[in-house]
């Protein structure tokens, strides 16, 4: 609609604007010009509801039964129960900070509001806050202000706007008030609006206010992310899985265990107290905090290289991603638009008259910008010329001429110099120049500027065609008989990288989609020489995304790699389509209009130069280095982080299933408990987490890129490691009760048989952790490359010695000093895990 129509519907004057009683009556019906606040939740509120989830349930349970075996025992130790509150307490603080991430997403989208704003009330102008600014307001923009809310334009004056902010796209928009456009215009392409958030870049206008706060497009977004609630991880979702899987499966055992003392006539005291010590070790209550030890491990790596985490178990996502969606401008591109193609036959003397063509100053629009670095590197410099071939008279730039021109002192006469669209300024040529001289322009030469207009297009430049004309006097511009100059193709280039960094996404079986504002044309020109896209491939449009419904949606995403000319809303319904496909997506960003997006995603990374606050604090990781590249960086790391996550999980649970099978066998073999309830604790808590964590630092094979994503659905627990936890527990169970088989076969004596089965219970531990290292040979992998884990072994043996060995240690844990034989021997029994596994792995390898 015209402003005229829109300015009638919102009942207000366009040259006096509201009287200052209907603009509050206004304000208070339509509220204050502002972004909504979801309502805070006090942080210990959000505290305590941490404490609601079964696994931390489990884990405080496992901290009372700690304490009361402890007490029952005659020894009441606080060491086991603080352990394991300290674990709760770091889960329930990390779900704390995730919970506020949203927080900080509209913190900062209010933060974009300008404070103050140029309004006509009355008929009189001032300046007021522009909170205070209601729907029928008249407002002023000038360059330099940013636009408070959304305005249909009135008049404008050279208008042009920087909408990146919203759009994503770097380049300026030229408004005009004159055009009336239909309903369905998308946002990018409403050359008669300007919208809340946006920065006015030169001329001058007046509008009327037609949408303020929340109904705004910048609003829009806000309500997306208050509507976005934060997702679990598959790790956090299959963990808490293992759980109460793992919780209910101990308290089974141990009751069983129970029922076998009583039958074997085993003390009811001992036995409860050997099957409660039991069920605490049986739970995996180190492992979130482990899981969390190695995430954190990894995100120091990560930050050293460009990647900074900003929500910890989003990293196990990296590893499972199978599509990247990645705006173009500033993450793709350079976001700095430079000259790449010269068409002429005397390029300096185009770049001298372009550069004399073109606006200056602090508000110098990307286009004018790169004419003008393009010509400086010529030693053409924009300041001197000026000053040498004085500007007389100037026609700006609009949306109807498509050209600009200026009327120059040029030696003793005067020069008109016209620069813009190729096929706004070739009509008024008349002439042609060469090398040397001017000739007729001719039907044959314009077909080949226009051949070579099209080349330059197709290969996603933005072409600007010169021409002038010299005149010995005059005072305004001449738009006739002009010599044709030449052209310049203008683009926001690929980052060099960016080739490079898709080549590999594809080789890790990673699709990239490219989701920008910009126009189609372009997009797919950049996505072909970036490698997104073919020759054969297509860009899809927003307006094509609006034609179909949710289910067409998910072919439409499935079968295309580009999307073009795209809204805030476009993209949420492409993330939400690609995961409906059973995708696990990132998302990389900048600007506000991202922000919903990366939210959505699986994983958001938001790029830390050039991004907007809002972007940053939708996302999970922030890319310090606006680099694409620094993504495949991340992804390589996150596949790492994720298979020290899995080596750690296996190693923890085939160690905690080793020990219920150490106890278990012992009574259904022995005719005592085989284990004492402070022998299994120690087992349990030390000689587990000094090998857990060493695995969390263990370096990336070297394939980990050219393996397909991992799956989401299975996570860490894929189809075959459940067998092999299994097998391995059964193992060094089966080692531990045959160590005490043979312990009272060399000594007949119980304490010392329960030693040895203690001594190698912990230790043939410390020796599998190397098993964990690779699915392939340990040995060829290189057993002591981890030098970590070497130094978690010499550390546990020694500690492990040190308990039979030290007189009050060994009278605490029951325990007695091992003779020569009798250590050689459990020495030998710890080590062969080492050995079945490798054997194992071979007879896989060899099969396979």
């Amino acid at each position: 609609m015209t402003a005229e129509e829109a300015a009638k519907r919102l009942k207000t004057d366009t040259k006096n604007g509201l009287d200052e009683r209907e603009a509050s009556s206004r304000l208070l019906k339509n509220g204050r010009n502002r972004i909504e606040e979801r309502k805070h939740r006090s942080l210990l509120k959000r505290f305590i509801a941490q404490f609601s989830d079964f696994m931390i349930i489990i884990l405080i349970a496992a901290a009372a039964v700690s304490y009361v075996t402890s007490l029952l025992s005659g020894e009441p130790d606080l060491t086991e129960p603080l352990i394991i509150i300290a674990i709760v307490t770091l889960n329930a603080l990390l779900g704390v900070i995730q919970e506020t991430r949203a927080e900080h997403s509209l913190e900062a989208l209010r933060r974009l509001s300008s404070p103050h704003t140029i309004v006509i009330r009355g008929g009189r102008e001032s300046r007021i806050d522009s909170e205070e600014i209601v729907p029928g307001d008249i407002i002023r923009l000038r360059a330099g202000d940013m636009v408070c809310a959304d305005c249909r334009l009135i008049s404008s004056d050279g208008l042009t706007a920087d909408e990146s902010p919203l759009t994503g796209e770097s380049h300026p928009v030229t408004k005009d008030a004159d055009l009336v456009l239909d309903g369905l215009t998308a946002v990018g392409d409403m050359k008669n609006m300007v919208h809340a958030s946006t920065h006015i870049l030169s001329g001058a206008a007046e509008a009327v206010v037609v949408r303020t706060g929340m109904d705004t497009e910048v609003g829009k977004i806000a309500s997306m992310l208050l509507e976005s609630e934060p997702e679990e991880t598959p790790l956090q979702k299959r963990l808490a899985d293992t759980g109460k899987t793992l919780g209910v499966a101990a308290l089974m055992i141990c009751g069983v265990i129970f029922v076998i003392g009583m039958i074997k006539r085993i003390p009811p005291f001992e036995m409860f107290m050997t099957s409660v010590s039991l069920a605490v070790a049986a739970i995996p209550e180190g492992l979130p905090a482990i899981v969390t030890i190695v995430l954190a491990l990894g995100v120091m790596r990560m930050s050293s290289k460009n990647a900074i985490v900003r929500n910890l178990p989003s990293v196990e996502t990296l590893g499972c991603a199978t599509v990247i969606c990645t705006d173009k401008t500033g993450t793709l591109t350079q976001n700095r638009m430079s000259v790449h193609d010269i068409r002429s036959r005397d390029d300096r003397l185009l770049l001298e008259l372009c550069s004399l063509c073109s606006e200056n100053g602090e508000y110098m629009n990307p286009t004018d910008r790169a004419i003008t670095d393009a010509a400086k590197r010529r030693g053409i410099h924009a300041d001197a010329y000026s000053t040498l071939y004085p500007r007389l008279s100037f026609v700006p730039f609009d949306s109807v001429r498509k050209r600009m021109s200026v009327l120059c002192r040029y030696g003793s006469g005067v020069r008109t110099i016209v620069k813009g669209a190729p096929e706004f300024v070739l009509p008024l040529c008349g002439r042609y120049r060469t090398a040397t001289k001017t000739v007729p322009m001719t039907s044959e030469l314009r077909r080949k500027i226009m051949k070579e207009n099209s080349e330059m297009a197709e290969n996603a430049l933005r072409v600007i065609a010169c021409a002038y004309r010299d005149d010995s006097s005059g005072s305004e511009v001449r738009e006739y008989d002009l010599v044709y100059a030449g052209m310049a193709g203008i683009a926001d280039p690929p980052r060099p990288e960016a080739c490079e960094a898709v080549k590999t996404c594809r080789k890790a079986g990673i699709r990239t989609v490219m989701i920008t504002g910009d126009h189609a044309e372009t997009a797919l020109a950049i996505a072909r020489m970036t490698g997104i896209a073919d020759k054969d491939s297509k860009a899809v449009t927003g307006t094509e995304l609006d034609a179909a419904d949710d289910d067409a949606l998910r072919s439409v995403v499935r079968d295309n790699s580009v999307f073009a000319r795209v809204t805030p809303e476009h993209k949420s319904r492409i993330i939400r389509a690609l995961k409906a496909n059973g995708e696990v997506t990132a998302m990389t960003g900048d600007g506000v209009n991202d922000a919903p997006a990366l939210s959505q995603a699986d994983i958001g990374c938001s790029m830390g130069i050039t991004g907007t606050d809002v972007a940053k604090s939708a996302s999970d990781m922030i890319l310090t280095d606006d680099n694409f590249a620094t993504i495949v960086s991340a992804v390589r790391e996150g596949r790492a982080i994720f298979d020290n996550i899995k080596k750690t999980v296996k190693f923890l649970l085939s160690s905690n299933i080793g020990e219920i099978l150490t106890v278990l066998f012992g009574l259904i073999f022995g005719c005592s408990a085989p284990l004492t309830a402070i022998e299994l604790l120690w087992v349990n808590l030390v000689t587990d987490s000094f090998p857990a964590i060493a695995l969390g630092l263990d370096p990336p094979d070297d394939d980990i890129m050219t393996r397909k994503p991992l799956d989401p659905k299975k996570g860490i627990f894929s189809a075959g490691l459940w067998a092999s936890i299994a097998f391995e527990g059964l193992m060094i169970g089966a080692l531990a009760v045959l160590a005490r088989s043979i312990g009272m076969c060399l000594t007949g004596n119980e304490a010392a048989a329960r030693t040895m089965s203690f001594f190698v219970l912990s230790v043939s531990q410390l020796f599998h952790a190397f098993n964990m290292r690779s699915e392939h040979s340990v040995i060829k992998a290189g057993l002591f490359k981890n030098k970590y884990l070497a130094a978690a072994l010499i550390l546990g043996i020694a500690a492990q010695l040190a308990v039979i060995s030290i007189p009050a240690a060994a009278n605490l844990f029951g325990a007695v000093p091992l003779s020569g034989p009798c250590l050689a021997v459990s020495l030998l029994l710890s080590m062969l895990p080492i050995v079945i596994v490798e054997l194992q792995k071979a007879v896989i390898s060899r099969r396979s």
